[in-house]
């Protein structure tokens, strides 16, 4: 099985679904997540902040068309992708899906190496860095062309090694953590400052440009009004 870094969450109704869609995938190390209407997906979209959503079409008590409207509407989910599962067919249904905010489909039944290929496919579209290797023996993780050795608060970036300060530095771990994933302010301060510890507004914002004159500019995106998140 490989290792990635990649969430999923699959909502349908039909329990076999479920199963048969998240074992082939979970084969593949993608994270997954379930949910079984539109609303439970709306919460749980929120909550776990998937990199692909698949979103069954026709539910009970909201399906997916307006499942995929209420996400779209959801700030930190901007560059997550939904594909809707349909019965083939079905093409009013992609009408309205693509004017709700899809971006693709997967018809089915869908075989399980169509499955993988389309999902691998679709990730491609969220623009994320590649996974995260991580050595346990040297306690470093690498992505590209950083890497972050975790005993001794350094890091290398094109062969240059350099020794952050400690908050620099967790904060620059926390974000390659989840290559492409948006942490947002509340997210940063409670896992590199702690819950209970009271900081400046600007001191996120202070330590992000800290990072940018060391590591370049290009690694560290900024969302406005939202949060950062870390890009090969």
């Amino acid at each position: 099985m490989t290792e990635n870094n990649f969430k999923i969450l699959l909502v349908d109704d039909e329990i076999d679904i479920l199963e048969f869609i998240s074992y082939n995938l979970e084969k593949e190390g993608y994270t997954v997540y379930t949910a079984q209407n539109g609303h439970d997906a709306i919460k749980m979209a929120e909550k776990k902040q998937p990199h692909l959503i698949i979103l069954d079409v026709m539910m009970p008590e909201m399906d997916g068309i307006a499942a995929c409207e209420e996400i779209r509407k959801i700030p930190t989910l901007n560059n997550t992708i939904i594909a809707f599962l349909t019965a083939r067919g079905e093409d009013y249904s992609q009408i309205a899906g693509f004017e709700a905010g899809a971006d693709d489909y997967i018809s089915k039944p869908v075989r399980p190496k169509v499955l993988i290929s389309r999902v691998k496919a679709l990730l491609k579209r969220t623009g994320e860095s590649g996974p995260v290797t991580y050595n346990k023996d040297s306690n470093t993780m690498t992505i590209g062309n950083l890497l972050i050795d975790k005993e001794r608060y350094l890091i290398r970036i094109d062969n240059e090694e350099m020794v952050l300060p400690r908050k620099e530095f967790e904060l620059l771990s926390l974000l390659v953590s989840k290559p492409g994933k948006v942490f947002t302010r509340e997210e940063i301060y409670s896992s590199v400052w702690g819950e209970n510890v009271v900081v400046g507004d600007r001191t996120i914002d202070v330590h992000i440009r800290k990072l940018r004159e060391k590591i370049g500019s290009a690694h560290i995106k900024t969302l406005k009004g939202i949060g950062y998140k870390f890009v090969e």
